[in-house]
C-alpha cells in the first residue's frame, strides 16, 4: 500500500486453446491468483465450416463484456451502499467485413453499445456514478477503450518469433 492509502495489484490470466474439430477450439483458462481454472470451448456453425457444438468466440466475447459489466455494476453497488433489485444490460457489439475476391476478409469494429437498467432506490446521480464506477472497474471495458494493442509471436522451426 503506498503512503496515500492506494492498492495496487495484477490480474493475469493464461489461456491454452487446443484445435478439436472441424471449427472446434477446446480452450484451458487459468486464474492462478484465484487458484481457479476454467474450460471453454467456441465452434463456428456450418457457414465458417463448423459443427456448432458450442458458441462462436463473438458471442463468448459478447457474454464477457456484458458480464464484466454486470458484476461490477453489483460489485460497486455494495461499497456505495445501493440496494439493487435487479440489473439489465442489453449489448449491442457490431463489426464489419470486407473481403476481395477470395482473399481472407478483414474485420473492424463499428461501436459496442450497453444499454443499463438499474432497478434500485437511488437518485439518478448516484446510479450514474455507480455505472461510471462499474465502466472504470470493468477490465475488458478498459482494455477495449485504450485501444490495447495484442502482441503475437508464431513457432517457427521451433523457435518463437514475432508475428
Amino acid at each position: 500500500m503506498s503512503a496515500d492509502g492506494t492498492k495496487t495489484f495484477e490480474v493475469i490470466f493464461h489461456g491454452t486453446g487446443r484445435s478439436s474439430g472441424k471449427m472446434r477450439n477446446d480452450i484451458s483458462v487459468e486464474w492462478p491468483m484465484m487458484k481457479e481454472s476454467f474450460e471453454l470451448a467456441t465452434d463456428e456453425g456450418p457457414f465458417h465450416g463448423g459443427d456448432g457444438t458450442a458458441p462462436p468466440p463473438l458471442a463468448l466475447f459478447t457474454a464477457a463484456l456484458t458480464g464484466c459489466l454486470m458484476t461490477q455494476i453489483r460489485a460497486f453497488a455494495k461499497r456505495l451502499k445501493i440496494d439493487l433489485r435487479h440489473v439489465e444490460v442489453h449489448a449491442r457489439l457490431h463489426w464489419k467485413g470486407e473481403q476481395q475476391g477470395n482473399d481472407p476478409y478483414v474485420t473492424a469494429p463499428v461501436g459496442f453499445d450497453l444499454d443499463v437498467d438499474i432497478d434500485a432506490d437511488a437518485t439518478p446521480e448516484r446510479l450514474r456514478h455507480l455505472l461510471d464506477c462499474a465502466k472504470k472497474g470493468c477490465f475488458i471495458e478498459q482494455t477495449l477503450a485504450q485501444g490495447l494493442n495484442v502482441g503475437h509471436r508464431l513457432k517457427l522451426d521451433g523457435e518463437w518469433h514475432q508475428a
